[in-house]
Parts: C-alpha cells; sequence; structure tokens
C-alpha cells in the first residue's frame, strides 16, 4: 500500500472527527463536535512540546496536529474505552483487595474523621503518554510513521500489562512528549491507564532505599540535600479535595447536592441539552401538572395574574374579534359570547387543551333552543317543538382562542405595566393627566397601547427621568424608551415662554382630536388679539438666547404643536381607524425592478398595480406576501395612502380653524393648516408603516390558516381499505418506483411490507416489459418474476410514485400486466359470504413523505442495507398503510411539505405552529393505543400530539411505564397506584386531558380490565356509560349491586358485551336524561350521551375518511413540479430534442414531458428538411401547442412567428387597478437603451443564454442558488461569449468562451474554449462539465468542516485566539477569496508563535489546485497541504 492510499484514509477520518478533551481547570470532559457555533473549520488534534525552536514547532505541528490517528467512529470508540476501562478496573479490584499503608491514607482524604497518617510520597496529577512510551521500551513515532492508524488505547491497554523496565538504550525522542494526553475518563475523571501509572509511581517512592540501594548514612545525606518530598503537599492535598468533591456521588437527601455532583449540563453542551430535551427548563415542564402546550405558549406570560373585570374584557375581546367572521345571525351574538367565555374557562381555569373541549365539552359549543311547530292534524302523537341546534365554535377557532387568549395577555401586561409607571409618577408628583386616565384603560390594541406609551415618554419625559433617577435605573418598571426616543428639544420649549406661543394657538392638540372624533363636549378655538408674528416678536415670548427672534419662537412653537398632535393617542387612533377604512395600497417599480421584472417573470402581475384596497388582499393573501418579497428583494415599493386623502385633510383643516372672521383670525387658521399639514406627514409615515405591517400579519395568518386545512385533509385520511375489509384494517402492500430514471433503461425498485410494517422482501426489476406474442417477442424475465411475488404474497394493493413523468409510462405497463396476467389481490366475503377476489389495485401515492424518508436518518437506521430507491418504496407503502403515523414521524420536517404557493411566504416557525395543530386533531381523533406506543417507536411518535402531553411528557410517560414493568392495564394506572407501587406517569390535571386519547385494547378473560378503558369515553362519564349500559340490559338495583360487588365497576359494560347486547344502547331515550343532568348537575352532556352509546357499539372506531386518491392535476405537478400557473397551452420553453424525422420531431421538456412536433410547425418553409434544421440532442425554444395533463404529452411548434409570440396571462382587472401609461412608457424607454448600445444584439439559442451586459447578469443571479448561471454576450466580439456564474453571495466569475468553427458570424461556435486548457462541443457541455463541476467543488469546500465562512481577517482572528487559548496547537481553516471569484485562502498557523500564513486554493473543473499541485477532492487537499508544508520544513532545517 501507498503512502498516499494511507493519507486518504487518514483524511477521512480527520473530516469526520468528533473526540473528547479535557478542562484542565474545571474537569469537564467537552466533546468536542465538528461546526459548533456556526464555525465549520476546527482543530485536529491537541499538542504540546519543549523545544522553542520555530522551525521544529512547525514540524512537530504537522506530523501530530494536522493528521488524525482514528480509524474508528466516536461512539464504538467510546464503547471500547468503556469496556477496556472495565476490565482494567476489575482487575485492580482483585490486585488491591488488601489494604495498604497508602490505601488508609487515602480513606482518610475521603473521610475527615479518620486520623490521617502524614505521608513524603508527592502525588503526581498529570502524566504525559511519552512517559509511559518511554516505560514500555515503545520507540515513539517520527515522521516516517505518522500516518499509522492503530489506535494508541489499544497499544496502552496491551503495554501496561507488560513489566516496566528501564532500558539505558532507549534514546528519548524529541517528539516523544509533543503530544500531550487528555484525561477522558468519566465525569472528568483521569483515565484509568494513567490512574495506573500515577499509582505505580507513587509507589515506587515508598521504597527508596530498596530502589536505589543506599545505606542509611547515604540516605540521610540525600534527604538533607533534596529534602523529603512533601514541601508541596498542601496544595496537591488541596487539589485532592477539589477533585473528591466534583467525584462525589450526589446524595438524593442532601439540599446541596447537585452543587457537589456533576449535572449533565457540566457535561454537555447547552446545544446537546436542548436538542435532547434536557435543560433544567424541560425537566421543569415535565414535573409541572400543566399541559406542556400551555407552559410552553403562555411562558412569557406565567406571572401575570388576570383579574375578573380582565376576565371579563378578555372573553368580549376575543368574541368581537371572532364574531364578524362568523356570519351568523345577529340573535346568536350573545350565545357565542357566552361560549366563547366558557372556552376560556376551559382553558384559563380548567387547563383543558382543544381536543378535550371539542370531544367531552362539545355541548358548550352548540346553541341549542325548541322551537314550536304548527300541530299536525294527520299525526296528533307527533311532538310540538323540534330541536334546533346551531354549532358556534369550530376546531379552527377553538385554536384562534387560544391564540388570542396569548395575544390579550400580552396586551394587559403592556397595560399593566404602563398604569404602574403612571401610578409611581402621581405618586412621586402629584399631577393628573387626564389623556393618560381615559385612554389606557380603554386601551385594546397593542397599536393604541404604544400610543399612549409614546405620548406618556413625549408629555412627561422629565419625570420619567425624574423617576429613572430614584430608581437608580435606564428604565421606568420595564417601560424602556425607545431608540431615537429624546425630546430634549421639545422639554426645552416646554419649559420656556415659548410654549406661550403654542397655548395661543387656541387650541389643545386632544381637543383637536376630540372635536375630529366627535367624543365628548365640542372644543372651540380661540384666537388671540395679536396676529401670530407680532405675539411671537413680543417680550412675553422670547426667550433667549435659544429663541431671541420671534422667527425662531413661531418654528418652535408650530414644530411643537405639531409634535404634540402627531404624539396625541385620539390623534392616532382617528388616523388609525381612516386608513383601515379607506386606505388603498400602489407598487411601485424600482429602477433595479424596472430591469429584472419582465412579462415572464412571477412579479410582472403587481408591477404597475395600484388603488388596491385592504379587502382585495382578503381574497387573495399571498399577492400581498409576494409584493413584500419584491419590496425586500429592492424591486418595488408599497405605498399605503388616504384614498380622499385631500378631503380628509380639509375637514380636520375646519376642525382646527377658528370660526372668526378677521385678518389675525385668517394669520393664525393660516398658521394652524401649516402645523396640521407638518403633523400628519408624520401621521401618514407612523400609519402606513403599521398598517403594512398588521396587513402582513394577517396575510401570514391566512395563508398558514390554509396550510394548515390543506394538512388536515391529508392526515384525515384511514389507512388504504381493500375491496371487502372493514375501514381502519392495515393493507399488505407491494410498492414499486422507477425513481427519476429513464423507463425501460434503469432498474424498477420493489419492497413487499407487511400489515405490521415489517418490510420481509424487496428487490428489482430489470427486465420488466411486455412481450408481443403476436410478433413471437416473449415478455421480460421480469415480468414472471412480478406475478410469482404477486401470486406468493397476495398484496392488497401495489402503490407507485417516482420523480419523473416516466412514472407514468411504469404505471401504464403495471396496469397492462394486471389486466393481462389477470392479477388479483386477497380473498374476502361479499355481503352475501360468498368467497371473492378482485382484480388487483393499482394506486398512484403521494409521495412527499417518502421522499422525506429515504435520505433521513431514521430510514438509514431502520433499514441501513437499502438502496435509497427501495427505502422510497418502504416510505410509499408505509404512507397507504397509515398516513397519520407517517407525517407524525416527519416531527418539524413537516416545513419541509409544500401545502400552499405561498408557504415560502411565511415565516417556518409560524407554519409550524399551525400544522402542529392539525396533527393534535387528528391525533386525538384517533386516539393512540397506549401498550403499542410502548412497544412501537412509530406509534409511540403520535404520544407528543395527544391532549395534554407533548415531547418532554411524552418522554416521561414512556420512561415511567417501562419502569412500571412495561404495559398499563387501565386509564387510572397512569396517574399511579400507591398499592400496586406504581409510579404516576402523569399528574391529574394532564391525566384529565390525556386520558380517553389513550386507550388499551379490552381483554375479556381479565377481570381487572374495563371496557371502556378501550373507549372514547372519559373516565369522568364512565358511571354515564354503566348506567346507560345497566339502562339498555334493563337491569335494576340490585342486579347492578350484585353484579359490581362480584365483578367489579366495570361488570355491567363487560356483561352487555359479552351477551352481544351492545345494539340494545339504540332504544335508550338520551334527550330525557340530558335535560334531567342538566337541570339537577348543570351539566351539558347531551353530545357525550350520544358519543357513550356510540362507543359502547364499536369502541374507537374509525372516524377519518377514507384514503384519497389523487386527482390527475396532483399526480401532474407531483411527477413535473409543474402547476397550471407555471406550465400552460401558449408557453415558450426550452426543449431538448431527441429523435429528428423525415416529417416530425420528438421533443422533451425539463420537467420530463415528451411531445412531438409535426412538420407543419416545424417551419414555414416547407422546402427544407427538418434534418438540415435540427439535430438530435439540441435544445430549442418551442411554443406549447397542446398540453394533456392526464397522460403526461404535449405538441410543440417551433415556427418563429409562433415563439415570438407567446401566450400571455390573463389577469381580471378593474379599471384603475393598473398603470398602463407607466407599463407603456418603461417599455419604451427600454427599447430606447436597447436601441442606443453599442454592443451588437446576439440571439442564442438556449434557454441560459439572457442579453445582459455583467452589471445586469450579477443583478439577474443575485437571488438565485449558487452555481446558477446566466450565457451572455461578450464585450469581445461576435466569436466569443461570456458565461457568467454565482460563485457565492455577491461572488461572480465572468468566463470568457472563444467559439471556433463558426458557421457564420450570429451563428453559435461548433468548438468552444475555455483559456486555451479546456475544449467543449457546446454550450451543454460547457454548462455540465465546466460550470457546473466548479460549482460542486465550491460546495464540497464550503461544505466541509474547516471552512470558514467569514473573512479572511476574521478567519487568521479565529485562528490567532485559538492558538492563543491552546499554544501548543495548530490550526488551519478555509475561507473565500471575495477579490479574485473562484478562489479560496488556506490559512494556516502552526502554533502560538508561528506567523500567520496563506496559500491561494483555485477551483478548476473537478479538482482543487494548490501550488500547481491538482487535488480531487477535499480530503486529498487537506493531505496534500500536510505533505507540502512537512516538505517545507524539512527543506528549512537542512
Amino acid at each position: 500500500m501507498s503512502a498516499r492510499d494511507l493519507i486518504v484514509g487518514e483524511a477521512e477520518l480527520d473530516s469526520q472527527e468528533e473526540d473528547e478533551s479535557f478542562d484542565e481547570e474545571t474537569g469537564e470532559v467537552r466533546l468536542k463536535t465538528n461546526g459548533v457555533n456556526g464555525l465549520n473549520g476546527h482543530i485536529d488534534d491537541s499538542s504540546e512540546e519543549e523545544d522553542d525552536d520555530d522551525d521544529e514547532e512547525a514540524a512537530a505541528a504537522i506530523r501530530k496536529d494536522f493528521i488524525v490517528e482514528d480509524d474508528e467512529e466516536p461512539e464504538e470508540r467510546e464503547r471500547k474505552r468503556r469496556e477496556r476501562k472495565k476490565r482494567r478496573r476489575e482487575e485492580r479490584e482483585e490486585e488491591e483487595a488488601g489494604l495498604d499503608e497508602e490505601d488508609f491514607d487515602l480513606i482518610g482524604e475521603a473521610n475527615p474523621e479518620f486520623e490521617r497518617r502524614t505521608t513524603n510520597e508527592p502525588k503526581l496529577k498529570r502524566l504525559k503518554r511519552g512517559h509511559k512510551e518511554d516505560r514500555d521500551g515503545h520507540k515513539p513515532k517520527g515522521v516516517e510513521n505518522i500516518f499509522d492508524s492503530e489506535e494508541e488505547d489499544e497499544d496502552d491497554y496491551h503495554n501496561q500489562r507488560q513489566p516496566h523496565r528501564a532500558d539505558p538504550r532507549n534514546q528519548r525522542d524529541e517528539f516523544a512528549d509533543f503530544i500531550e494526553e487528555d484525561f477522558d475518563g468519566p465525569d472528568g475523571a483521569p483515565d484509568d491507564d494513567d490512574a495506573d501509572i500515577a499509582r505505580t509511581t507513587g509507589r515506587t517512592y515508598t521504597g527508596i532505599k530498596d530502589a536505589t540501594g543506599l545505606d542509611e548514612a547515604a540516605l540521610e545525606d540525600m534527604k538533607e540535600a533534596f529534602g523529603e518530598g512533601d514541601e508541596y503537599d498542601w496544595a496537591l492535598n488541596i487539589q485532592d479535595q477539589e477533585d473528591e468533591a466534583e467525584q462525589r456521588l450526589i446524595d438524593p437527601e442532601d439540599p446541596d447536592a447537585i452543587a457537589k455532583g456533576l449535572e449533565l449540563k457540566d457535561v454537555f453542551e447547552p446545544s446537546q441539552l436542548a436538542e435532547k430535551l434536557l435543560t433544567d427548563e424541560d425537566n421543569s415542564i415535565r414535573a409541572v401538572d400543566v399541559p406542556e402546550r400551555f407552559q410552553l405558549a403562555r411562558k412569557p406570560y406565567k406571572d401575570l395574574l388576570l383579574t375578573d373585570d380582565q376576565f371579563k374584557e378578555r372573553g368580549n375581546w376575543i368574541s368581537d374579534l371572532l364574531w364578524d367572521r362568523k356570519g351568523l345571525p345577529s340573535e346568536l351574538k350573545d350565545p357565542f359570547r357566552k361560549a366563547v367565555a366558557k372556552v376560556l374557562e376551559f382553558m384559563a381555569v380548567d387547563e383543558y387543551e382543544v381536543p378535550f373541549i371539542i370531544q367531552h365539552r362539545k355541548d358548550w359549543l352548540i346553541h341549542s333552543q325548541k322551537i314550536p311547530v304548527t300541530p299536525d292534524p294527520s299525526n296528533p302523537g307527533a311532538p310540538d317543538t323540534v330541536l334546533d341546534a346551531k354549532k358556534l365554535l369550530t376546531h379552527s377557532e377553538l385554536w384562534r382562542i387560544a391564540e388570542f387568549d396569548l395575544k390579550f395577555r400580552a396586551l394587559v401586561e403592556k397595560r399593566n405595566a404602563l398604569t404602574e409607571t403612571y401610578t409611581r409618577l402621581q405618586d412621586m408628583d402629584d399631577f393628573q393627566d387626564d389623556i393618560l386616565k381615559d385612554m389606557l384603560p380603554t386601551a385594546t390594541t397593542m397599536e393604541e397601547l404604544q400610543d399612549v406609551q409614546d405620548y406618556l415618554h413625549f408629555q412627561h419625559a422629565s419625570r420619567l427621568a425624574d423617576l429613572a433617577a430614584m430608581n437608580a435605573s435606564s428604565t421606568a418598571n420595564g417601560i424602556h424608551r425607545r431608540p431615537g426616543s429624546s425630546k430634549a428639544l421639545f422639554e426645552r420649549v416646554r419649559s420656556s415662554k415659548v410654549y406661550g406661543l403654542v397655548r395661543a394657538f387656541g387650541i389643545t392638540a386632544d381637543a383637536f382630536a376630540q372635536n375630529a372624533l366627535k367624543e365628548g363636549r365640542p372644543h372651540y378655538t380661540e384666537d388671540p388679539n395679536e396676529r401670530p408674528d407680532d405675539l411671537a416678536d413680543s417680550e412675553n415670548i422670547m426667550d433667549p438666547p435659544d429663541y431671541s427672534t420671534g422667527v425662531q419662537c413661531l418654528k418652535a412653537a408650530k414644530a411643537m404643536f405639531a409634535e404634540e398632535i402627531f404624539l396625541s393617542p385620539r390623534m392616532r387612533k382617528l388616523m388609525r381607524k381612516a386608513y383601515y377604512q379607506d386606505g388603498v395600497i400602489d407598487c411601485f417599480r424600482t429602477e433595479k425592478g424596472l430591469r429584472r421584472i419582465d412579462e415572464s417573470h412571477p412579479y410582472y402581475d403587481f408591477k404597475y398595480l395600484r388603488n388596491q384596497q385592504m379587502r382585495d388582499f382578503a381574497r387573495q393573501p399571498d399577492l400581498f406576501l409576494r409584493m413584500i418579497r419584491a419590496e425586500e428583494e429592492g424591486l418595488v415599493e408599497i405605498k399605503i395612502r388616504m384614498q380622499n386623502a385631500e378631503s380628509f385633510k380639509k375637514k380636520l383643516y375646519s376642525v382646527i380653524e377658528s370660526d372668526n372672521f378677521s385678518e389675525v383670525a385668517d394669520a393664525w387658521n393660516r398658521e394652524r393648516r401649516e402645523v396640521l399639514d407638518m403633523a400628519i406627514l408624520k401621521l401618514n409615515k407612523i400609519m402606513a408603516r403599521g398598517v403594512k405591517e398588521n396587513l402582513k400579519n394577517e396575510c401570514e395568518d391566512q395563508v398558514a390558516q390554509r396550510c394548515r386545512e390543506e394538512f388536515t385533509k391529508r392526515l384525515d385520511q384511514a389507512p388504504y381499505k381493500p375491496k371487502g375489509m372493514q375501514l381502519g384494517t392495515i393493507p399488505r402492500v407491494l410498492a414499486i418506483s422507477n425513481g427519476a430514471g429513464a423507463f425501460g433503461r434503469e432498474a424498477v425498485c420493489w419492497a413487499w411490507v407487511e400489515e405490521d410494517g415489517r418490510v420481509l422482501e424487496n428487490g428489482k426489476f430489470t427486465d420488466l416489459f411486455l412481450g408481443d406474442p403476436e410478433r413471437g417477442q416473449e415478455d421480460g424475465v421480469d415480468v414472471k418474476a412480478l406475478v410469482k411475488l404477486v401470486e406468493r404474497r397476495k398484496p392488497d394493493v401495489i402503490g407507485l410514485s417516482g420523480f419523473s413523468a416516466d412514472t407514468r409510462k411504469l404505471y401504464k405497463l403495471l396496469e397492462e400486466i394486471i389486466e393481462r396476467k389477470d392479477l388479483r389481490g386477497a380473498e374476502y366475503e361479499d355481503e352475501d359470504g360468498i368467497e371473492r377476489t378482485d382484480k388487483l389495485d393499482l394506486v398512484i401515492v403521494n409521495d412527499e413523505v417518502a421522499r422525506l424518508y429515504q435520505t433521513s436518518q431514521r430510514a438509514m437506521l431502520e433499514h441501513p442495507g437499502f438502496a435509497p430507491l427501495t427505502r422510497y418504496c418502504v416510505g410509499l407503502a408505509k404512507y397507504l398503510q397509515n398516513p397519520l403515523k407517517e407525517y407524525a414521524a416527519l416531527a418539524k420536517d413537516i416545513i419541509s411539505i409544500t401545502l400552499d404557493p405561498a408557504q415560502s411566504y411565511v415565516p417556518q416557525e409560524k407554519i409550524f405552529r399551525f400544522l402542529e395543530t392539525a396533527l393534535v386533531d387528528i391525533v386525538n381523533l384517533v386516539g393512540v393505543e397506549i401498550n403499542d406506543a410502548v412497544s412501537d417507536w412509530y406509534t409511540a411518535n403520535l404520544l407528543p400530539y395527544v391532549s395534554g402531553l407533548g415531547p418532554r411528557k411524552a418522554q416521561q410517560l414512556l420512561k415511567v411505564i417501562n419502569l412500571n414493568g412495561g404495559s398499563v392495564g387501565t386509564r387510572a394506572e397512569l396517574v399511579g397506584d400507591a398499592d400496586q407501587q406504581r409510579i404516576g406517569a402523569v399528574g391529574p390535571r394532564v391525566w384529565a386531558n390525556c386520558a380517553s386519547f389513550l386507550y388499551m385494547d379490552f381483554d375479556s378473560s381479565d377481570q381487572d380490565a374495563d371496557y371502556l378503558d378501550n373507549t372514547r369515553v372519559h373516565p369522568e362519564d364512565y358511571e354515564l356509560g354503566r348506567k346507560m349500559a345497566a339502562d339498555a340490559l334493563e337491569l335494576d338495583e340490585e342486579d347492578i349491586e350484585a353484579e359490581t360487588s362480584e365483578n367489579g365497576l366495570g361488570a355491567i359494560v363487560r356483561k352487555l358485551v359479552r351477551d352481544d347486547q351492545q345494539e340494545k344502547v339504540n332504544d335508550l331515550i338520551l334527550e330525557e336524561y340530558a335535560e334531567q343532568l342538566e337541570r339537577n348537575f348543570n351539566q351539558r352532556k347531551r353530545a357525550t350521551l350520544e358519543t357513550i352509546r356510540a362507543e359502547l357499539q364499536v369502541p374507537y372506531e374509525e372516524l377519518r375518511d377514507n384514503f384519497t386518491l389523487l386527482s390527475s392535476e396532483e399526480i401532474f405537478t407531483m411527477f413535473t413540479g409543474e402547476t397550471r400557473d407555471t406550465l400552460y397551452e401558449g408557453m415558450v420553453v426550452p426543449v431538448s430534442i431527441k429523435k429528428v424525422g423525415e416529417d416530425y420531431i420528438e421533443a422533451r421538456m425539463d420537467c420530463g414531458i415528451e411531445g412531438t412536433i409535426p412538420l407543419s410547425e416545424i417551419s414555414s418553409r416547407s422546402d427544407i428538411s427538418p434534418r438540415q434544421l435540427f439535430q438530435q440532442f439540441q435544445t430549442v425554444q418551442a411554443k406549447i401547442m397542446y398540453l394533456n395533463r392526464k397522460t403526461l404529452a404535449a405538441t410543440f411548434s417551433l415556427r418563429e412567428e409562433e415563439v415570438r409570440n407567446p401566450a400571455k396571462k390573463e389577469h381580471d382587472r378593474m379599471p384603475g387597478d393598473w398603470d398602463d401609461a407607466q407599463e407603456r412608457a418603461d417599455k419604451e424607454s427600454m427599447k430606447e437603451k436597447n436601441d442606443v448600445s453599442g454592443r451588437t444584439q446576439r440571439v442564442v439559442k438556449h434557454p441560459l443564454f439572457k442579453p445582459f451586459n455583467s452589471a445586469q447578469a450579477q443583478e439577474f443571479l443575485g437571488s438565485q442558488a449558487r452555481g446558477d448561471v446566466v450565457i451572455r454576450p461578450s464585450s469581445k466580439g461576435v466569436d466569443h461569449l461570456a458565461v457568467t456564474w454565482k460563485v457565492s453571495d455577491n461572488i461572480y466569475q465572468h468566463i470568457d468562451v472563444l467559439e471556433l468553427d463558426k458557421s457564420s458570424q450570429f451563428s453559435s461556435g461548433g468548438t468552444l474554449k475555455i483559456g486555451g486548457k479546456y475544449t467543449y462541443t457546446d454550450l451543454d457541455e460547457l454548462i455540465v462539465n465546466h460550470v457546473k463541476a466548479m460549482a460542486k467543488k465550491v460546495d464540497e469546500m464550503m461544505l466541509d468542516e474547516k471552512y470558514q465562512n467569514g473573512s479572511k481577517a476574521e478567519t487568521e482572528r479565529w485562528l490567532s485566539t485559538y492558538t492563543e487559548a491552546n499554544p501548543k496547537r495548530s490550526v488551519y481553516a478555509f475561507c473565500i477569496d471575495p477579490k479574485h471569484p473562484g478562489y479560496f485562502f488556506l490559512c494556516f498557523k502552526a502554533g502560538q508563535h508561528a506567523q500567520l500564513q496563506s496559500w491561494p486554493v483555485k477551483v478548476v473543473p473537478q479538482a482543487f489546485e494548490l501550488q500547481r499541485n491538482m487535488y480531487p477532492s477535499m480530503m486529498a487537499l487537506c493531505n496534500g497541504f500536510k505533505l507540502l508544508f512537512t516538505n517545507m520544513q524539512s527543506g528549512k532545517r537542512r
């Protein structure tokens, strides 16, 4: 084996290293992982040397640091190390069974009451590996064997069992102790092999006389010269005590035990604990008997206590928010308010989650009343009333109530804080502010509270400053000043004589706002006797030196009055109301958007959009979210204004002006109008910003709600139901897929999955095609194999899916095989009891979960030997068997599923929050068999979504059940049973939430089993269920008492089931019973009684809808990735020519759809053959003339007149919604720019060609992915092309392409050369083999653990910081070179005092270039660098 082979092997280990390091100060063992704190580059090894020579240090760094000798996974290494330590510990225990004097001393250290013996022996705390190697007589490794991959731990274990004999011939190697071993024992303790060394060495000191051979006199002389050796025992004793304190076991009875022992947080990183839900906060959530979701949601408000008035206010506040969207009759408004208030009581007081309320308190969500009816003479016995019931609240609205509850808590918390601040201001300085007194208690939105807060900080800034000074704090009771809220200028005006000029305006800002709002009594504007300028020049107003002229005074007074109007809470309330009623939104393109947004751009439908009202976006929230995204990209500007702004302003003029007629009044009215203009200008800005933000949040909520509704549909599917089987039965599935492979040329994978989820068989079909008997063509070999497989396994259904349109061909083939070979499913009994079979079902399966499953860690653990496509088939089969479990297993990956086209415009956290509620709803609808969840982790994935539970409480539940024996017999056991010594898995409140949704199969042979534990009936209603069973069996009280006393409380229901008399419960009249319960016990149980009746007959009946088969439109999107908006008839698309015939052409789109081009659509010239114009594999622009979305086929046209006139999308716009004049002007402007451009406008028939210059190409690629390409004209002439590709964010490489063998001036070259070194035959080859190859190398570099995301300076700073913290370590890292696209820096530092150095690394197709050497991969590059540096250092030493 060559050295190069060894290098590559080492590099593989190096890039995947996970190690442990020992903190010398704390004794903590820290897991060193790759990519911590967002940094990719990390250190390989720890090193230590004693030679100060820089060259020696650098060389040693290369030999010891840059190359890691490790060939096992961290978990395997850790396991072996624990086994070795255990063996060694057992051997030492046997060896040290007898205690010597030193052991008694150690006992004395651990037990302070024990009388300690003094000792002269020094204690060795840390030993270097070099010492041990010296005693072992092993030669240390040098440069020539630096790549040996033997694990040192193995060597150490075997070596320490050998006798330690000193060999004077062994010369100490200069690098023998370059690497200092960190202790890596458990809990920061020294590793046992090092402990052995320390113990052995310590014992050699007890026999100094024997060891040296000296007599007593010589020994005394030596002691006088060198001492007893115990001079530093005091320091070592302190260290021993600290070590013992750290390693002492935690005593549960000791309240300070945690402080004395190691906790998880002392060993693991906080991020690791958070990921595993093991932080202190997680443990607190597990312990508190409150539903987990409530704890997490209410965490910011856990200390908030609502008063009785606030409880009432909350119900009304939330009812008002919901009522406008309900559309219920007005007479139901009061019952609706009561229902909302009751739901809030259930949530806030009883701590019931939404599923519990829906299932067990649904009667409170329904308004029912008896309506009298006209008597029917023909039916005298008919009832004279009918029951009219209306559902007041739905599932989604209950979740909205929970969300609004949180918003109300936030509102109350802020209002309480402001109220407390105002109260403290009053206590400090006796004053009264009517605005705060009136507006603060009545504020019902966060905007109104913010208005009050802004007013408070403006009007009482000096008092707040005094209050803050009294509290020695910069805030007043948590009410922070917002950045830029300093009002020093206005405070000077308020405290000066100039403020008299403000009063002279004749009306206050608040009085003006009250008049505008028409609140309270009218306030009249009074005019002074003097003109504004004359009054400003008077001595009563001027206040030198700041205000020494009348002009200054008037200007300051107007600014002050305008600010008071701007900050008036009532004025803002008026403006906000006007904006929401009459606000319109205009969209204006920017200069950047003018060039970027062409007619094919997805943002073009709002490029010139005007006059859109708020309600318009309520119908299409995705439109506004796309506008917001375009504004963030700098392509458009969204402006919000009032539709009738001028008339609104004139009305305000009339309110602020005085009614007097005089020259003085006119002068003051002019000033008042100017002040109002100043205020409105500022108000418009803040109102537009607030309205835009609120509208954005509302649109996001609507899109998230649409995602929730779509996700609910996908969750609400029972397992696929084979013919003749009961709904909910798990089918046996044969799943087949060709993946992305070409039909007929690549293998087809399959997997057989039993109903219990086990994959019993899998394989591939490589010869699957039907023959033609008429032509004597036999079937493919694998057709027979498929038939035998079906006949042997008897599947209930064949599931099929794939990644391309070719899967449709596989579907047609399988359909034909089933028909021709008469393949049938499993036998079943029909309604007449006759055994029969039907043709085997073939289903195209939604593969969104399977695509995520095939590459997931979960799939790799379950089926490590399967190919990805086989795992994909397993995912398809499991989806058919239970869609709910597959979605639940995705956890947070569910946000990767596309549920709505506008989903990407909504924050992922919000999407996940909405989707989680859908999972909670359906999981609780279906229920969880708790014993299955204990034994099957797929079922256990459902537990976090059970009412009352969550990820943490679900973990705790399973853990306690396993501690209690691994199974649950009754629901009551979940809260614990002291008599049976069972620990409580949940508290009473959580149990009340989850009990009815966790069921266990009823075992009739178990006398303790309760049939109702297998139903949706809550334990609080068991008595109702037992009474209904007794009434159905017509048992009297004596019979009931006898049965229950003999067989327990559940005996009556067991008897009903045992006697098969469940249908008798249908004869019970539940209406009267429900009325009696409500009348006597105030319990609404009408719907609950119906649930009990249904559950007594069929426990936990499957309530989900039937499995939903995909529609043609959904199949089209799944196989092609296109929708009706992205692919439609009349659209011009690039196609690849597959075959050129005499009178036709076959072509294929990128999405996989194939089609034909008839002769009439190839060219307008009939005298030219298609083969003269086009050739195979050529990419051309074609227009879609016909598109069959069911068969995935199309017809194209290549005629120039057709391609030049693509179909335009029709937009349903109202007059005035589109700025046609601006659109025409922009088109003419762009045409003029193109006409005056000096560059020849080349047109290259390639989908990536754009008529851009370099700046436009960079701008176009700005929002594209890394590696995306633009082909454009070159400024070097018509025999050149330029290729611009995105290396990274804001880094673009421009490649000059020389065209040779051109048939004409404007045609593409037959030979394309880059840099005189690379040659390609066409643009597609160039893109794939040159640009994409380099992009792949860039990805490889930037995903490597040693890559740093920062600049070169930041990378070098990181290297310096690390080597300062670890002086004997060496480190290297890569970072990008932004000034030279396609280049990276390799920065390195071989020790603390070594010089920072960097070498350039160039990315070339298929390789990295370093020092003129080519390396095909990152590990080869790393090893090559190490060898280059080692050779360089060796050359220096020579």
